[in-house]
């Protein structure tokens, strides 16, 4: 190619989204892992309904991707995430950079489990920590705040912010994204806007409920303002510093994935309080809802750990032990309030 070449690894719609954001500034290996896929892409230049930019070029070679990649923006669900980077290590360097836009967890069991077992933080890995338990690579960062995919592909403006421990790395994602309608900031704190992601997700779940029962306003601004609160203690509990829950990539991405119709969080809820079930729900989704799996992994890890999340709590109960919606949303609102914040 006869210019920079960055590298996404993941066709969904997000993915594409990035690919094509990068493809204003540099040209892009877009990877999908099914060759028929690739084909569809590549003859159609469309990839989940979005056109793909002059500047892309699909493929389904990983060993292509970082040969003609320094920069890779790994985008696959975190169900596949480790999986995708053991057949991805043979072939990355320690020059390599990656910038992840997953907002999942990693579960880690011992494979007995003995009877005491408590879980704590050391079972749980976010995309970065996989990245480096898999691969040489050590410069790593993550894509987080409100990005819904549908609204990047038209272009809309939006931001985005770019963690890591890294200046080098910050400042790279700044120069490959950055455009009149994309704006992006950077933060070092890449534990704690990780988290964000991944949190976040289970308020969205609970505000689709909300909209699905038929309830307004109010109710939203409840929730997403106890959200928040609940996101910051466990946010804390897991490593994570205040001051990036009340940025872009928290509150940020909270209120556009909690009040969008396109979020896919906010879709599966919106499909629990219609009375589908969990896998009905899901079932009719084209792409993961990362945060039904975030529930069951942080309920697991407060109950060990003897803490109470509310809305978490109560959303693994609609999730995995059949509590009807309604049911779960007035237990919320007898529990008898407290200090509204107490975390400054």
């Amino acid at each position: 190619m006869s210019k920079e070449c960055v590298g996404v690894i993941g066709s969904g719609s997000f993915g594409t989204a990035v690919a094509n954001i990068l493809s204003k500034n540099s040209n892009v290996l877009l990877y999908a892992r099914n060759p028929e896929t690739v084909e569809k892409i590549s003859a159609s230049r469309i990839s989940n309904g979005q056109q793909l930019s002059e500047n892309i070029t699909i493929t389904n070679s990983l060993e292509e991707v970082a040969k003609s990649c320094n920069v890779i923006f790994p985008v696959v669900p975190s169900s596949n995430f480790r999986e995708m980077m053991r057949q991805f290590a043979p072939f990355l360097h320690p020059y390599h950079v990656l910038i992840h836009g997953t907002k999942g967890l990693d579960l880690i069991l011992p494979d007995e489990i003995p009877s005491d077992f408590k879980m704590d933080r050391s079972c749980i890995r976010t995309m970065s920590e996989v990245i480096r338990e898999e691969s040489v690579v050590v410069r790593v960062g993550c894509m987080a705040g409100p990005n819904l995919a549908k609204e990047l592909a038209l272009g809309h403006p939006a931001a985005t912010v770019i963690a890591s421990p890294f200046n080098e790395v910050i400042n790279e994602g700044k120069r490959l994204l950055r455009s009149d309608k994309f704006q992006v900031y950077g933060n070092q704190d890449l534990k704690g806007v990780e988290l964000c992601g991944v949190l976040k997700n289970i308020i969205a779940i609970a505000s689709g409920i909300i909209s699905g029962l038929g309830f307004g306003d109010n109710a939203k601004g409840l929730l997403i303002s106890r959200g928040l609160v609940e996101m910051i203690y466990l946010g804390k509990a897991l490593g994570g510093e205040i001051s990036s829950f009340i940025g872009l990539a928290g509150i940020g991405d909270l209120v556009a994935t909690a009040s969008s119709q396109t979020s896919r969080n906010y879709t599966i809820g919106f499909k629990l309080a219609q009375g589908k079930t969990m896998n009905e729900a899901i079932a009719e989704m084209e792409e993961t809802a990362e945060g039904v799996n975030t529930i069951r992994i942080i309920k697991q890890l407060a109950d060990a750990q003897g803490i109470k999340p509310l809305i978490t709590d109560m959303l693994y109960k609609i999730l995995y032990e059949d509590m009807k919606p309604l049911e779960g949303l007035s237990y919320l609102m007898k529990y008898p309030g407290n200090i509204d914040i107490d975390f400054l």
